[in-house]
């Protein structure tokens, strides 16, 4: 018997970025089938609207035609039919993204959430999909990636396959191409590496050791791997980066220089961030995938789901993503810091941290942290960067509050246990009680001025705890996010513009104007074009040059363009504010034994 809803996709026009998706409901609610698209992607907290994207869309049963009310602006109801339902509709696919839809004569991505609609109602029924290779004249000789279960399918991958439900259908994502891929076992399973764009020379072998060491370190981290094969859907770009976590897939977006080269020696900065990239999608298979927020996991995806809980879901992620790197002896323990320390520093950057608690932020995830414009750094705190700090304090409380008895990692196995294995969602105060429990003690003032303030946070307590030393200063260029090791002061600028700018053909675009900086101080702001300093044309390359030449003197005159009016300023002349991180091993001889014992169980050395 055939199942009883079926998907049958097509990218039958890459050149007009156009997939055909072709529904068939064997059984149709007798009172006319509500149809629906998602507004938004699991994992990606921002209403994208993907039905936006639809082009046509009809219905017919037995060859006859439907009607199909629209009902908002992304659902519909077909009128009441006495046969099976069939639902035809052309996608625009242009979003070159790991969230959306993607269509060209090179390749094809898509997630389910952009071409898959949901019949309401029977969201639990299995359902078939048929995949179809693009017409030959379009494109030929294209292969498919997905971790979707096949049923029959072709030596190309095309063809038919399977999904429990629709929650599952709009899980994998697939890729279409002349990809390339790479193979390794992690923990007794088979992982997959798909590329799809131009590569450069890659160590292939190089990039399946670390991602062998990296993935099955999250597996002992854990207990288990829940899965019985992995995929890494992996678009490399000129100039790219995200990632988005599915239960046993990922899509990955990276830069060319992000791929590991022959005789590369020390992993590259590039190649770090991907390693950390890879590390992070993968450690979500347990933390967001399975251990969710009830809340989120309640989802239906037509609408906002607020929860204060992001912080620990991508925070904790975002600590345990580097730390992972160090742990498993992909790189040392300085390259580890120098990441840590960007973290810092990218906290540091910003008053927004003393203005918006990380559990806001997680709250407002929707309409401010995916929604950032040119006061973001003003008025926002990242989840990701101070969730990553929160968690590092957190590890530090339950190691001093148990004498080292117990830490984040028991906290994470907790949370594996209790929620991730049973399925039982994560309320809003769960976290909290699990710490307490764990610490033997409440933690309340720990969650109220870390979790819920904005004072900043004690990180050279926290560091000094784990024999690391730590000190911020100001930065050197608009490059400089913080290093490893004890520097001199001797490169720091003598003065700052207080503002983040690129070059903008002839002139110096401000991008963000920071609060209380010399630039915000003066009356610039965001969009402004810089044309000179002290009667001196500026480029971006040169500004810090030109700002530290001038005299001793209280403020130099700026020109500038805001629209299409010249204006002068006078920007006063101030020291650099001290906000970029160094970090560094505090020698043996300064440490105690607790102090060395503790940052070894930490660095897992």
């Amino acid at each position: 018997m055939a199942d009883l809803i079926e998907y049958r996709i097509v990218p039958f026009h890459p050149r007009a970025h156009l997939y055909r998706v072709t529904l068939v409901v064997r059984k149709p609610d007798p009172r006319g089938q509500k149809l629906m698209l998602p507004a938004w992607i699991p994992g990606s907290y921002m209403i994208r609207d993907f039905a936006r994207n639809i082009v046509s869309i009809d219905a017919s049963c037995e060859g006859q035609p439907v009607t199909l009310t629209k009902l908002d602006k992304h659902s519909w109801q077909a009128d009441p039919v006495a046969g099976a339902l069939t639902v035809t509709c052309e996608i625009y696919a242009w979003d070159l993204s790991v969230r959306g839809a993607h269509l060209d004569s090179t390749h094809g991505f898509f997630n389910g959430t952009s071409v898959f609609l949901r019949v309401l109602g029977q969201e639990d029924v299995p359902v078939t999909v048929v995949m179809e290779a693009p017409p030959a004249d379009e494109a030929s000789g294209w292969k498919l990636a997905t971790s979707m279960l096949p049923r029959a399918t072709d030596d190309y991958g095309f063809g038919v396959y399977q999904a429990p439900d629709y929650e599952r259908l709009v899980d994998y994502p697939v890729e279409m191409g002349d990809f390339r891929e790479i193979g390794f076992d992690a923990a007794g399973v088979s992982h997959r590496m798909v590329f799809t764009g131009r590569l450069l020379n890659v160590d292939e072998d190089r990039l399946r050791k670390d991602l062998s060491a990296i993935c099955t370190h999250h597996a002992n981290f854990f207990g288990e791997l829940p899965i019985d094969r992995y995929l890494f859907l992996t678009m490399v770009t000129g100039d790219g980066y995200g990632g988005l976590e599915h239960l046993d897939s990922t899509a990955l977006m990276c830069k060319r220089d992000d791929l590991p080269f022959p005789e590369m020696g020390k992993a590259t900065k590039d190649y770090r961030s991907f390693l950390g990239l890879c590390s992070h999608e993968y450690f979500h298979l347990w933390n967001v995938k399975r251990i969710r927020p009830r809340i989120l996991k309640e989802a239906d995806l037509s609408e906002e789901v607020h929860t204060q809980l992001l912080w620990a879901f991508e925070g904790i992620t975002s600590y345990y993503d580097d730390l992972a790197l160090v742990r498993s002896g992909c790189i040392d323990a300085e390259s580890y810091l120098e990441l840590l320390a960007t973290t810092v520093t990218r906290v540091m950057r910003g008053s927004g941290r003393l203005r918006q608690s990380v559990a806001q932020s997680s709250f407002d995830a929707w309409t401010r942290f995916y929604k950032q414009d040119e006061n973001a750094p003003n008025a926002i705190v990242s989840y990701y960067s101070k969730g990553a700090l929160a968690a590092l304090g957190l590890d530090i409380t339950l190691r001093e509050a148990t004498a080292d008895q117990a830490c984040l990692d028991d906290f994470m196995r907790l949370l594996w246990q209790k929620h991730g294995k049973t399925g039982i969602g994560v309320e809003e105060t769960d976290l909290e009680t699990l710490a307490a429990e764990l610490a033997g003690r409440s933690l309340e003032d720990f969650f109220d001025h870390v979790i819920h303030g904005t004072e900043d946070l004690p990180l050279e307590a926290w560091f000094q705890s784990l024999g690391i030393g730590y000190r911020l200063r100001p930065a050197r260029s608009l490059e400089d996010w913080g290093s490893s090791g004890l520097s001199t002061d001797e490169d720091s600028p003598r003065h700052v513009l207080g503002a983040r700018y690129r070059q903008q053909g002839d002139f110096v675009e401000l991008t963000q104007v920071y609060d209380e900086g010399p630039a915000q101080a003066c009356g610039l702001s965001a969009g402004d074009r810089l044309v000179a300093i002290g009667g001196i044309q500026v480029t971006a390359s040169g500004l810090q040059k030109l700002l530290d030449r001038q005299a001793a003197m209280s403020a130099v005159e700026v020109q500038a363009f805001r629209r299409d009016e010249l204006m002068t300023f006078s920007l006063p002349l101030r020291a650099p504010t001290a906000d970029t991180c160094e970090l560094w091993l505090l020698p043996e001889q300064e440490c105690t034994e607790a102090q060395l014992r503790r940052r070894q169980q930490w660095l897992g050395q």
